[in-house]
C-alpha cells in the first residue's frame, strides 16, 4: 500500500484541480464491509470522529461504493435526497461529490470533495474524479 503522504497528496491535488474546499478518501477494510478514513482535508475533528469508519451503503461514501457510481449533491445542508447522513452536515460544506475508487469491477474505496457554497459538479468534473480515483486505486493495489 502507498504511504499515507501519497494518499494525502492525491486528495490535495484533486481538491485543487476541482477548486473544492475539502475532501476525504476512504478505503475498504479487507475484513469487513466498512470504509476506513485514509486521508482528509479541512474536515472538522468532530466529523472526522464520526466518519473514521463508514458502513457500506451508508452516507455519500458508502452509497458510492455500494452503487458503484458517483453521488453528488448541490447542497449537503438542504438536500432531502437521503444520500447525506447528519454527520456530513457537520462539515459546513454544501456542494459535494463522492465517487467510488474502482479497481476493475470492484469498489475499493471512496474519494470525495466538498465546497463551502452550492455547487453542481459537471459531468466532465465527475468523469475526471472517477478517472483520478481509479488511478489512485491502482496505485494502492500495487
Amino acid at each position: 500500500m502507498l504511504a499515507t503522504v501519497t494518499i494525502q497528496r492525491a486528495l490535495d491535488d484533486a481538491i485543487a484541480h476541482l477548486k473544492a474546499d475539502s475532501g476525504t478518501i476512504h478505503v475498504k477494510d479487507p475484513n469487513r464491509l466498512v470504509l476506513l478514513l485514509a486521508a482528509s482535508r479541512n474536515i472538522p475533528q468532530h466529523v472526522l470522529d464520526i466518519v473514521k469508519e463508514v458502513p457500506w451503503g451508508k452516507g455519500m461514501a458508502g452509497m458510492a461504493v455500494e452503487k458503484l457510481q458517483p453521488v453528488s449533491v448541490c447542497n449537503i445542508q438542504t438536500t432531502t435526497s437521503g444520500d447525506v447522513r447528519p454527520g456530513a452536515r457537520g462539515t459546513g460544506m454544501q456542494g459535494a461529490l463522492v465517487v467510488p475508487m474502482m479497481l476493475g469491477a470492484d469498489a475499493v474505496g471512496a474519494f470525495g470533495v466538498g465546497c463551502t457554497g452550492d455547487r453542481e459538479f459537471t459531468p466532465d468534473e465527475t468523469a475526471w474524479l472517477l478517472d483520478f480515483a481509479g488511478r489512485l486505486a491502482e496505485q494502492l493495489d500495487a
